[in-house]
Protein backbone atom coordinates (compact mmCIF):
# COMPACT_ATOMS: atom_id res chain seq x y z
CA UNK A 1 0.00 0.00 0.00
CA UNK A 2 3.32 2.28 0.51
CA UNK A 3 4.25 1.33 -3.24
CA UNK A 4 1.84 4.28 -4.66
CA UNK A 5 2.71 7.44 -2.05
CA UNK A 6 4.41 8.90 -4.87
CA UNK A 7 6.17 12.03 -3.57
CA UNK A 8 4.61 13.30 -0.96
CA UNK A 9 5.61 17.06 0.53
CA UNK A 10 7.68 16.74 3.54
CA UNK A 11 9.04 13.05 2.33
CA UNK A 12 12.28 12.55 0.52
CA UNK A 13 12.29 10.96 -2.78
CA UNK A 14 13.87 8.41 -4.79
CA UNK A 15 17.51 9.16 -5.13
CA UNK A 16 17.87 10.65 -8.95
CA UNK A 17 20.70 8.93 -11.10
CA UNK A 18 22.60 12.09 -12.16
CA UNK A 19 25.95 10.00 -13.43
CA UNK A 20 25.96 10.67 -17.09
CA UNK A 21 27.13 7.82 -19.46
CA UNK A 22 30.21 7.69 -20.45
CA UNK A 23 29.20 6.15 -23.91
CA UNK A 24 27.25 9.20 -24.79
CA UNK A 25 29.48 12.04 -23.33
CA UNK A 26 32.33 10.14 -25.44
CA UNK A 27 29.56 9.86 -28.85
CA UNK A 28 29.02 13.60 -28.33
CA UNK A 29 32.38 14.99 -28.48
CA UNK A 30 33.43 12.83 -31.46
CA UNK A 31 30.18 13.93 -33.25
CA UNK A 32 30.96 17.42 -32.32
CA UNK A 33 34.59 17.28 -33.35
CA UNK A 34 33.44 15.76 -36.64
CA UNK A 35 31.05 18.53 -37.04
CA UNK A 36 33.56 21.25 -36.62
CA UNK A 37 35.82 19.73 -38.35
CA UNK A 38 33.42 18.93 -41.75
CA UNK A 39 32.33 22.58 -41.09
CA UNK A 40 35.67 23.98 -41.33
CA UNK A 41 36.79 22.04 -44.24
CA UNK A 42 33.59 22.77 -46.35
CA UNK A 43 33.72 26.44 -45.63
CA UNK A 44 37.46 25.82 -46.80
CA UNK A 45 36.13 24.16 -50.04
CA UNK A 46 32.99 26.65 -50.63
CA UNK A 47 35.58 29.51 -49.97
CA UNK A 48 38.53 28.97 -52.65
CA UNK A 49 35.94 27.41 -54.67
CA UNK A 50 33.91 30.69 -54.44
CA UNK A 51 37.40 33.08 -54.96
CA UNK A 52 38.32 31.30 -58.25
CA UNK A 53 34.81 31.37 -59.80
CA UNK A 54 34.69 34.94 -58.59
CA UNK A 55 38.61 35.42 -59.67
CA UNK A 56 37.74 33.85 -63.41
CA UNK A 57 34.41 35.80 -63.45
CA UNK A 58 36.29 39.06 -63.17
CA UNK A 59 38.70 37.68 -65.44
CA UNK A 60 36.96 36.78 -68.50
CA UNK A 61 34.37 39.16 -68.07
CA UNK A 62 34.64 41.75 -65.85
CA UNK A 63 32.36 44.24 -64.59
CA UNK A 64 29.34 44.51 -66.95
CA UNK A 65 28.72 48.11 -65.25
CA UNK A 66 32.07 49.11 -66.53
CA UNK A 67 30.90 49.39 -70.24
CA UNK A 68 28.30 51.88 -69.96
CA UNK A 69 30.31 54.50 -67.89
CA UNK A 70 29.70 56.92 -71.29
CA UNK A 71 28.67 60.60 -71.50
CA UNK A 72 27.88 62.22 -74.55
CA UNK A 73 31.25 63.77 -75.50
CA UNK A 74 32.63 60.39 -75.25
CA UNK A 75 30.46 58.79 -77.72
CA UNK A 76 31.23 61.85 -80.22
CA UNK A 77 34.60 61.13 -79.85
CA UNK A 78 34.70 57.17 -80.07
CA UNK A 79 32.62 57.60 -82.96
CA UNK A 80 35.59 59.66 -84.56
CA UNK A 81 38.20 57.33 -84.01
CA UNK A 82 36.08 54.02 -85.09
CA UNK A 83 34.71 55.99 -88.11
CA UNK A 84 38.10 58.19 -88.95
CA UNK A 85 40.70 56.27 -86.94
CA UNK A 86 43.95 57.56 -89.85
CA UNK A 87 42.40 61.26 -87.80
CA UNK A 88 43.33 59.69 -84.32
CA UNK A 89 46.42 61.72 -83.45
CA UNK A 90 46.56 60.32 -79.93
CA UNK A 91 48.23 57.45 -77.85
CA UNK A 92 45.73 53.85 -78.84
CA UNK A 93 46.94 52.69 -74.81
CA UNK A 94 44.58 52.75 -71.88
CA UNK A 95 44.80 54.79 -69.02
CA UNK A 96 45.38 52.36 -65.47
CA UNK A 97 44.74 53.82 -62.38
CA UNK A 98 45.38 52.00 -58.67
CA UNK A 99 42.51 50.59 -57.09
CA UNK A 100 42.54 48.38 -54.26
CA UNK A 101 46.32 48.22 -54.14
CA UNK A 102 46.63 46.85 -57.86
CA UNK A 103 46.31 48.72 -61.36
CA UNK A 104 42.77 48.84 -63.00
CA UNK A 105 41.58 50.18 -66.31
CA UNK A 106 39.75 53.89 -65.90
CA UNK A 107 36.16 53.54 -67.37
CA UNK A 108 35.36 55.31 -70.98
CA UNK A 109 34.24 58.05 -69.50
CA UNK A 110 37.55 58.91 -68.92
CA UNK A 111 39.20 56.84 -71.82
CA UNK A 112 38.84 57.17 -75.13
CA UNK A 113 40.37 53.80 -76.24
CA UNK A 114 38.53 51.77 -73.44
CA UNK A 115 35.85 49.37 -74.83
CA UNK A 116 32.77 50.07 -73.85
CA UNK A 117 29.00 48.49 -74.61
CA UNK A 118 26.65 51.57 -75.29
CA UNK A 119 27.73 52.36 -78.52
CA UNK A 120 28.35 48.60 -80.32
CA UNK A 121 24.21 48.17 -78.72
CA UNK A 122 22.71 51.93 -80.06
CA UNK A 123 24.71 50.98 -83.54
CA UNK A 124 22.97 47.23 -83.36
CA UNK A 125 19.56 48.22 -83.32
CA UNK A 126 19.96 51.60 -85.57
CA UNK A 127 21.57 48.81 -87.91
CA UNK A 128 18.37 46.70 -87.78
CA UNK A 129 15.88 49.71 -88.21
CA UNK A 130 17.92 50.89 -90.80
CA UNK A 131 17.29 47.39 -92.69
CA UNK A 132 14.36 47.32 -92.15
CA UNK A 133 13.83 50.73 -93.45
CA UNK A 134 15.60 49.88 -96.72
CA UNK A 135 13.26 46.62 -97.21
CA UNK A 136 10.44 48.73 -97.17
CA UNK A 137 11.21 51.39 -99.59
CA UNK A 138 11.74 48.32 -101.61
CA UNK A 139 8.49 46.93 -100.67
CA UNK A 140 9.93 43.71 -99.08
CA UNK A 141 9.33 44.38 -95.40
CA UNK A 142 7.58 41.92 -92.98
CA UNK A 143 7.62 41.16 -89.41
CA UNK A 144 9.82 37.84 -90.31
CA UNK A 145 11.97 39.90 -92.72
CA UNK A 146 13.27 42.12 -89.25
CA UNK A 147 13.42 39.21 -87.73
CA UNK A 148 15.83 37.02 -90.06
CA UNK A 149 17.63 40.79 -90.14
CA UNK A 150 18.06 40.66 -86.13
CA UNK A 151 19.34 37.28 -86.35
CA UNK A 152 21.82 38.25 -89.61
CA UNK A 153 23.30 40.52 -87.45
CA UNK A 154 24.11 38.47 -84.17
CA UNK A 155 25.74 35.71 -86.36
CA UNK A 156 27.77 38.57 -87.76
CA UNK A 157 28.23 39.98 -84.30
CA UNK A 158 29.41 36.55 -83.40
CA UNK A 159 31.47 36.04 -86.28
CA UNK A 160 33.58 38.43 -85.26
CA UNK A 161 33.58 38.14 -82.05
CA UNK A 162 35.21 34.80 -82.87
CA UNK A 163 37.52 35.83 -85.20
CA UNK A 164 39.14 38.08 -83.05
CA UNK A 165 39.70 35.67 -79.91
CA UNK A 166 40.62 33.12 -81.68
CA UNK A 167 42.89 35.25 -82.93
CA UNK A 168 44.18 35.95 -79.33
CA UNK A 169 44.50 32.63 -78.55
CA UNK A 170 46.80 31.40 -81.85
CA UNK A 171 48.92 34.05 -80.17
CA UNK A 172 49.14 32.65 -76.63
CA UNK A 173 46.97 35.72 -75.22
CA UNK A 174 43.48 34.08 -74.62
CA UNK A 175 43.01 36.07 -71.28
CA UNK A 176 41.50 39.19 -72.66
CA UNK A 177 38.13 39.95 -70.85
CA UNK A 178 35.45 38.61 -73.21
CA UNK A 179 33.24 41.88 -72.69
CA UNK A 180 35.98 43.88 -74.33
CA UNK A 181 36.32 41.26 -77.07
CA UNK A 182 32.06 41.72 -77.76
CA UNK A 183 32.92 45.66 -77.44
CA UNK A 184 35.81 45.53 -79.75
CA UNK A 185 33.66 43.23 -82.69
CA UNK A 186 29.92 45.40 -81.66
CA UNK A 187 32.03 48.51 -83.41
CA UNK A 188 31.36 47.16 -86.71
CA UNK A 189 28.10 48.06 -86.86
CA UNK A 190 28.89 51.54 -86.41
CA UNK A 191 30.41 51.37 -89.80
CA UNK A 192 27.54 49.37 -91.49
CA UNK A 193 25.01 52.04 -90.01
CA UNK A 194 26.67 54.63 -92.12
CA UNK A 195 26.88 52.30 -95.07
CA UNK A 196 22.95 51.49 -95.12
CA UNK A 197 22.17 54.90 -94.78
CA UNK A 198 24.18 56.24 -97.50
CA UNK A 199 22.35 53.53 -99.68
CA UNK A 200 18.84 55.14 -98.71
CA UNK A 201 19.27 58.52 -99.45
CA UNK A 202 21.86 57.65 -102.31
CA UNK A 203 22.13 53.99 -103.82
CA UNK A 204 25.35 54.95 -105.24
CA UNK A 205 27.07 56.11 -102.07
CA UNK A 206 27.03 53.03 -100.88
CA UNK A 207 29.62 51.68 -103.05
CA UNK A 208 32.09 54.35 -101.90
CA UNK A 209 30.87 54.02 -97.98
CA UNK A 210 30.73 50.37 -97.55
CA UNK A 211 34.97 50.13 -98.99
CA UNK A 212 35.62 52.83 -96.63
CA UNK A 213 33.92 51.32 -93.97
CA UNK A 214 35.44 48.16 -93.90
CA UNK A 215 39.03 49.80 -94.30
CA UNK A 216 38.50 51.95 -91.28
CA UNK A 217 37.38 49.33 -89.26
CA UNK A 218 39.83 47.38 -90.31
CA UNK A 219 42.59 49.72 -89.50
CA UNK A 220 40.87 50.45 -85.57
CA UNK A 221 40.98 46.88 -85.13
CA UNK A 222 44.32 46.51 -86.06
CA UNK A 223 45.34 49.23 -83.61
CA UNK A 224 43.59 47.57 -81.04
CA UNK A 225 44.36 44.37 -80.84
CA UNK A 226 48.15 45.14 -81.49
CA UNK A 227 47.90 46.92 -78.16
CA UNK A 228 46.15 44.24 -76.13
CA UNK A 229 49.09 41.86 -77.53
CA UNK A 230 51.56 44.36 -76.34
CA UNK A 231 49.95 44.87 -72.91
CA UNK A 232 49.51 41.00 -72.34
CA UNK A 233 51.96 39.06 -74.53
CA UNK A 234 55.67 38.86 -73.67
CA UNK A 235 57.11 36.67 -76.33
CA UNK A 236 55.01 35.47 -79.54
CA UNK A 237 56.73 34.70 -83.43
CA UNK A 238 56.79 38.61 -84.74
CA UNK A 239 55.87 37.24 -88.26
CA UNK A 240 52.70 35.40 -87.09
CA UNK A 241 51.68 38.40 -84.83
CA UNK A 242 51.69 40.89 -88.40
CA UNK A 243 49.88 37.87 -90.94
CA UNK A 244 47.27 37.52 -88.21
CA UNK A 245 46.67 41.76 -87.84
CA UNK A 246 46.29 41.53 -91.71
CA UNK A 247 44.17 38.61 -91.61
CA UNK A 248 41.61 40.41 -89.38
CA UNK A 249 41.74 43.72 -91.23
CA UNK A 250 41.28 41.56 -94.65
CA UNK A 251 38.27 39.52 -93.06
CA UNK A 252 36.18 42.54 -92.41
CA UNK A 253 35.55 43.20 -96.51
CA UNK A 254 33.61 39.91 -96.48
CA UNK A 255 31.81 40.26 -93.40
CA UNK A 256 30.86 43.90 -94.09
CA UNK A 257 29.90 42.78 -97.46
CA UNK A 258 27.80 40.02 -96.03
CA UNK A 259 26.09 42.09 -93.63
CA UNK A 260 25.63 45.14 -95.54
CA UNK A 261 23.18 42.86 -98.59
CA UNK A 262 20.05 43.57 -97.13
CA UNK A 263 17.57 40.89 -98.59
CA UNK A 264 14.89 38.79 -97.04
CA UNK A 265 16.81 35.81 -97.71
CA UNK A 266 19.39 36.66 -94.53
CA UNK A 267 22.13 34.07 -95.65
CA UNK A 268 23.06 35.97 -98.77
Amino acid sequence: MYDNLGNQPGLPGPPTNTQQNPVNAFYGAGSGLIRGGLGAYGEKILGSSSEYVQSNISKYFSDSQYYFQVNDQYVRNKLKVVLFPFLHRGHWTRITEPVGGRLSYKPPIYDINAPDLYIPFMAFGTYVVLAGFSLGLHGKFSPEALNWLFVKGLVGWFLQVSLLKMSLFSLGSGEAPLLDIVAYAGYSFTGMCLAVMGRIIWRYSYYFLMPWTCLCMGVFLVKTMKRVLFAEVRSYDSSKHHYLLLFIALAQFPLFIWLGNITVNWLF
